[in-house]
This record gives C-alpha cells, structure tokens and sequence, in this order.
C-alpha cells in the first residue's frame, strides 16, 4: 500500500474508557503500528454538558495503561467547531446543500400527521427546491441534499457490502440554527482533515458510514475504508452490562490484571491468528489484520481474560513485574514496597510468578517475603504449630547453621533430619510453613528459605519455637 495508513480513536468524554472502547482502540493501534502508519487520538466533546475533564483524562489514563501510544497532540472535536461550519457553507454554496426555515413545530405536526396516517415519518423539507428568493428573514438550519433514487452501498471489511436504499436516508442537519455543526458533519470533516485511511469501529456506527458518505462524496474527498467491529456480548449471549464485567478500563487495572494480559485478551475479541490465543505484542502488531475480524459478537470470558494474563505474568520480565506490581499498588491507594522487599521479590519471582494470574494473587504468594517478624500465623497455621510442632522445630534451628545454604543442601539435610526421626520431611512441612509464612498455602518451604536467607528464616523458626499458638 503506497498511501501511509492512518487510524484513529475518537471517544466521547462524557464516561469512562470501557472495555469495548479499549478494544477498538487496540484494533486501530494494531493495524496502524504494524504496519508503519500513524494512530490518532480525538476526543469527541461536542456535548458540552456531558463532556467532563475527568473523564478526558480517565480515556487518556487507560490509554496509557494499554500501552496505546498515540502520535501528535489528541484533538478537541469541540475546538475544531468553525472548520465543521466552514464545510457545511462550502456545501451550501456548492448546490449539495440548502437553507432549511421549517420550525421544530412544523416537524413535529409533520410527522404526528405520518404516525396517525402510518406512514413514513422521514422528513421531507419543503425548503429542499425552494426558490431563493422565496427564503424568509429567519432562523435557519443547513441540511446536506441526500440523493432520493438508487442505492448507497457500504463496503466494509468486517460486514462485507451494505447496501440502504436512498429514499430512507433524510436530509439530515449538517450546521443548526444557531451556527453549531452536528456530529455527523463533524465526524467526517476530522477524518478528513486528519488523513485518517481506515476507520475501524464498532457496528453500532454502520447506519452513520452511509450519512458521512454523503458529505465526503459532495465534498469531492475519497472515501476511507471502513471496517464496522461487532460488539461485546456478555457470557450469556446478551449485551454487555455491568453485570457482566462492563467496567471502566480503569477497573481492570484496579482488579490487578497486567497490561499485556489485557492487550493479548482484547485482541482475541473478536479477531483470530488461527488458532494462537497467547501472543507477544511484536506478533499481534505482524498479525492483526482487519480481515481476521469475525461478524459475530464477541463473547466475555474472565476465564480466559485470566488464563492469559497468567501466562503474561509468567513471561515478563522480573524488573517489569515488579515496576508494574508498584504501579497497581499506587493506583488501589496502597503503600509502595520499600527497597529491601523488592530486591526479595525480585530473588523470589521465580518461584512466584509462574501461577498467579493477578497481581493480588502474586502478592498474596509473597507474603511471607511482604510480613515482618514476628510472623503472625493465621488460624489453621497456628493449628500446626502445636507443642509437638515446635519441639521439632526447636531441634532444626541448630542444624541450619551449618547447612548448605542451596536447594540441594537444604533438602538433603531436611530428608536426614525426618529420617533421624523416623518420618518424613512432610510431616513437618506444615508447621515450617506456618512458622516462616504464618499461612498453610505457600512457595516451597526450601524456595521461602533461599529467599529468606539463613539468618531470617532461623530468627523465624525461634520465634516460632517460643510462641505459643
């Protein structure tokens, strides 16, 4: 392709960056990052009243949380308001578009007329053929000059050819009475006026590709390539809502799932690489094709949202684990890990990361590097650390002195001391774990002890040996 690609996002700032806006923000970066173009963010905030600073900032947030890099400043839809005006007079003046006089009252009698008599309630302007000379000196709206005979086709990637009869679209408003663009017009003048090649997103917006066809095609402008994406369904089938896990990106970050867990889950929204379900970001940017993008819903499943961040948490790098586990403590208010117990994490991750599929359950997994003595065992660990428990443990803590203080070292020496009592290392497993974690479910006892060093799991098994549960 000799033209340059051009994508872009183009949310409204009246909520927060949901699930199915980060995936079609995904699918425009995928395609335009893979293949040397430009992604551009614009913020669609027309609607004053509902548009809020904060919420342009949580879109901007999320974004950046993705990963979702995008080229050049973001741009304000409301701000570009006397370009969109601009066009509709061009059009005006072009005879592709004309002055419309007729009142919302006179609209409104119209089509209560067309409901009672059951018939069409497409509204037909009187003003469309009117003679110039023949407009009053009043309040008036532009309206663009649909075509009334023939068809439109749609050509779309995803939904194939889409045709609408011409005589159902109306001669929509393009500037109001008061001077301001409708988003309609707005729309396809900032793709446009961006470059933007390809628009890809949801199906929800299919009906609107044949109204902004209208204003490229009587501007004389090319026409991108569209590429309508079906929405999100829940696990049931139906429409996502709340209920089924609709939240605000930010949610997601809060919830504790990394980034790359995310990017890879939404990619597979909807789109397919054959049958690869877990994928680096370099191959989704060489694979992801417009064309792989399926007709039918997607369909939530946290399951697999959670196997595969899983599988991201056990690929990453430790440094970018650990920068990462910080910033989700940051964001859910928590207190940032202090120096010490981050170069423990980082010796432990080998033994951590393998099957935590969250950052809390990765947490959770080191909490017997994050505890401080004296460890405060829990209900079922203080069980195990009965008298008979601790005599034992009393007898261990000399013998680590001496011990080789490697995994080999450490079970060779653990088997000969279950062995000098005629038992198994298992036995006393539990009341290890209890003494060095304060809980049942944790790392190998020999992984706590190499991570803990010597010093730390004897001054914990002491105090294990003169608490009493």
């Amino acid at each position: 392709m000799s033209q340059q690609v051009v994508t872009r996002f183009a949310p409204s700032p009246t909520g927060y960056l949901h699930i199915g806006g980060a995936r079609t923000a995904l699918f425009n970066w995928l395609y335009a990052r893979g293949r040397g173009g430009k992604f551009l963010l614009r913020i669609e905030d027309t609607d004053r009243a509902r548009s809020t600073p904060a919420a342009t900032q949580a879109i901007l947030d999320g974004l950046a949380w993705l990963g979702l890099d995008h080229d050049g400043e973001a741009m304000s839809q409301f701000a570009r308001a006397p370009r969109h005006a601009e066009v509709a007079h061009q059009l005006l003046a072009a005879g592709h578009a004309y002055k419309c006089f007729a009142t919302q009252d006179e609209i409104e009698t119209f089509r209560e007329a067309a409901r009672a008599e059951a018939r069409s309630t497409l509204y037909r302007s009187p003003w469309r053929d009117a003679d110039p000379a023949s407009h009053p000196d009043a309040p008036f709206v532009i309206r663009i000059r649909a075509p009334r005979e023939g068809t439109t086709v749609i050509r779309d990637v995803v939904q194939g050819d889409v045709t609408i009869r011409n005589d159902q679209l109306d001669d929509m408003v393009l500037l109001r009475s008061d001077g301001t663009p409708v988003y309609m017009l707005a729309v396809a003048v900032d793709d446009h006026d961006m470059g933007v090649t390809h628009v890809i997103r949801g199906d929800d917006h299919l009906n609107n590709a044949a109204r902004q066809m209208m204003i490229y095609q009587a501007m004389g402008w090319p026409l991108p390539v569209y590429a309508h994406i079906p929405l999100i369904h829940g696990p049931d089938g139906k429409k996502l809502s709340k209920r089924h896990g609709a939240l605000g990106v930010g949610e997601y970050r809060k919830m504790g799932y990394p980034a790359a867990g995310m990017r890879n889950y939404l990619a597979r929204l909807g789109w397919s690489h054959g049958d690869d379900e877990f994928f680096t970001d370099e191959q989704a940017r060489e694979w992801f094709d417009i064309t792989g993008i399926g007709k039918a819903p997607a369909r939530l499943d946290f399951k697999k949202l959670e196997n595969l961040c899983g599988r991201h948490i056990a690929a990453m790098e430790d440094a970018a684990l650990l920068c990462e586990m910080q910033d989700f403590l940051r964001v859910t208010g928590r207190a940032l890990l202090p120096d010490d117990k981050l170069r423990l994490l980082e010796q432990a991750m080998y033994c951590l990361k393998d099957r935590a599929k969250t950052y809390p359950e990765l947490l959770d997994k080191a909490a017997f590097i994050l505890t401080d003595r004296p460890v405060v065992a829990d209900g079922a660990a203080a069980a195990l650390l009965d008298d008979d428990s601790r005599r034992i443990l009393g007898e261990l803590t000399p013998q680590l002195h001496g011990a080789t203080w490697t995994r080999s070292g450490l079970e060779e020496m653990l088997t000969h001391f279950a062995e000098d009592r005629g038992t198994k290392f298992g036995k006393f497993a539990g009341p290890l774990r209890a003494a060095l974690a304060g809980r049942t479910a944790t790392p190998s006892v020999f992984d706590m002890m190499l991570v803990l060093g010597r010093d730390e799991t004897i001054a914990r098994l002491t105090d294990a040996t003169r608490v009493r549960a």
